[in-house]
């Protein structure tokens, strides 16, 4: 089993950090793809995003593939489909 690390504040330690706010689908998630394949079993990383389409497909994909979504939120509260959003992956 693996142990779940987090930081003082009870969030996870984040090993990995990917920005596709600039990308369009499906780059998206080929992108959040690869870096998955580089990540042991159990890391944690953060992929920041935005737009209608990524912030559907990601985080479903990344479900599809096996994986844990953690956390999806915007980077400012209320903030729309434009804002962006981080997106907080767990490998399994």
């Amino acid at each position: 089993m693996m142990e779940n690390r987090c930081e003082e504040n009870g969030k996870p330690n984040i090993d990995f950090y990917l920005d596709i706010t600039p990308e369009v689908c499906p780059l998206t998630f080929v992108k959040t793809k690869l870096l998955l394949e580089r990540m042991q079993p159990g890391q944690v990383a953060e992929v920041r995003l935005k737009g209608g389409e990524p912030l559907e497909n990601v985080p479903r994909s990344v479900r599809e593939h096996g994986h844990e979504v953690l956390a999806l939120e915007a980077e400012e509260p209320g903030g729309g489909v434009d804002t962006p959003h981080r997106l907080l992956i767990r490998r399994a």
